[in-house]
């Protein structure tokens, strides 16, 4: 794991920040006391000179801002004391980097904390939850803090694997061993062979194949289909479960035995709501990740986050990440505010949301979609002082009917334009 280096100045400015990033985690040392190696992160304060460029975050206090590193220049950042829930979202994950998970919620941070004592220790994990509350991250992140993260780290979902190829796929196979085997394949057992293997939705299994992955696990080794001899791996074992593996033991679904051989150490991952304070740290996130490409990365402003804070999240990150999607396609500026934000239905009892509607119109995706191209064409027209063949190089959109130009006539009250071969009339 990349260690942070902070800056004496950052240390005085942004301490706060700072303390996230031990929370999370993340070594903090001293230039002082340690010597720097490949890949670690320098955080200095604005003015400063970056030791390694493109290794380096700049964090300054002047205006609002996020930049992510491009052609070997530092990440720059900029947020006022007003806007450090959101600013410090932003830097973390920054300097984090992509492989780091993102957590700012006590419960979170105890929870990878205890992960990282886990990994340590090379046991079989189960990890319980609901759909998309980070299962499979949490998974990944043990596996990179243990031993094994130079090796394979191979995840398969047990309920989108055909039942009849089921056992070949977690096994391997030899030539012949079925119609269609031209050829012998290791599995995931043997391709996972000194690292780890995620078994996600575990409940899913067939009852049959239960005894055969008890035995890998307990024997460490793995009978391919078609053979007669078994074959050793050294395969470490993280299993997820989005339904109660008891309750399912005890309706006779799932193998007791299988379980507790699972369960060394279980885990469990909690619904998004129950963490408020991972939704503002999730959303920077996911900003940062679905703004390459962007010239300008928006800024997510304190009426977005109250928003997203009042949503119950029945979807969980899932449906935080369509949410920041939507808002990346909405905002054509530099800020995303609440009129961006779109759920798929309202927060359990609260009445729908009454911005992003025209009129009465119902806040439908499609409506909302239509109003946005709307207004980005309108925001163009006036950028490019009502010029129609400005406006069409600059957003490669049609106009019909006659605007005027800039300082010439008044537009006309009603124009027309094409949006994807759909007319619209204003």
């Amino acid at each position: 794991m990349r260690s942070i280096f902070p800056s004496a100045a950052i240390l005085r400015q942004k301490y706060a920040l700072v303390s996230s990033l031990r929370a999370l985690g993340l070594p903090v040392a001293s230039i002082d006391d340690a010597k720097p190696a490949p890949g670690d992160v320098f955080l200095i304060a604005d003015g400063e000179v970056p030791p390694a460029p493109a290794r380096t975050v700049v964090v300054g206090g002047e205006g609002r801002f996020v930049v992510p590193s491009r052609d070997g220049n530092p990440a720059r950042i900029a947020y006022g004391p007003d806007d450090s829930a959101i600013g410090d979202a932003f830097a973390r994950a920054l300097i984090a980097g992509p492989d780091q998970p993102t957590a700012a919620d006590p419960e979170s941070l105890a929870l990878y904390a205890l992960a990282e004592r886990v990994a340590a220790a090379d046991i079989t994990v189960l990890i319980n939850g609901p759909t998309g509350t980070g299962k499979e991250v949490l998974a990944r992140a043990i596996h990179l803090g243990s031993t094994r993260a130079a090796k394979p780290f191979i995840a398969i979902n047990c309920a989108a694997l055909p039942e009849s190829m089921l056992e070949a796929l977690l096994f391997g196979h030899q030539k012949g061993a079925f119609t269609g085997a031209s050829a012998g394949g290791e599995g995931f057992f043997r391709a996972a062979n000194g690292g780890t293997l995620l078994l996600d939705e575990i409940a899913e299994m067939p009852l049959n194949l239960q005894a055969k992955l008890l035995r890998a696990l307990q024997e460490r080794e793995v009978v391919p289909l078609g053979a007669s001899t078994p074959e050793p791996v050294d395969v470490r074992v993280v299993a997820c479960a989005n339904r109660d593996l008891q309750g399912e033991v005890a309706a006779g679904r799932f193998r007791a035995d299988l379980y507790y051989r699972l369960s060394v150490f279980p885990l469990t991952t909690k619904a998004l709501a129950q963490r408020p304070q991972d939704i503002a740290a999730l959303a920077a996130t996911l900003v940062l990740r679905h703004s390459q490409g962007r010239a300008v990365v928006p800024w997510i402003d304190a009426s977005a986050v109250e928003l997203l804070l009042a949503h119950d999240w029945p979807g969980n990150v899932r449906e935080l990440e369509n949410v920041v999607q939507r808002a990346l396609l909405f905002a054509a500026g530099d800020t995303i505010s609440a009129a961006h934000i779109l759920f798929d239905r309202p927060a359990a009892g609260t009445a729908p949301a009454a911005t992003l509607r025209h009129d009465d119109a119902p806040a439908t995706l499609n409506n909302i979609v239509q109003m946005s191209e709307f207004q980005a064409i309108r925001d163009t027209l006036a950028q490019c002082g009502g010029s129609r063949v400005v406006s069409v190089r600059a957003r490669g959109v049609i106009f019909g009917g006659d605007l005027g130009a800039a300082g010439g006539g008044a537009c006309p009250t009603t124009s027309s334009f094409d949006l994807g071969g759909h007319r619209a009339h204003r």
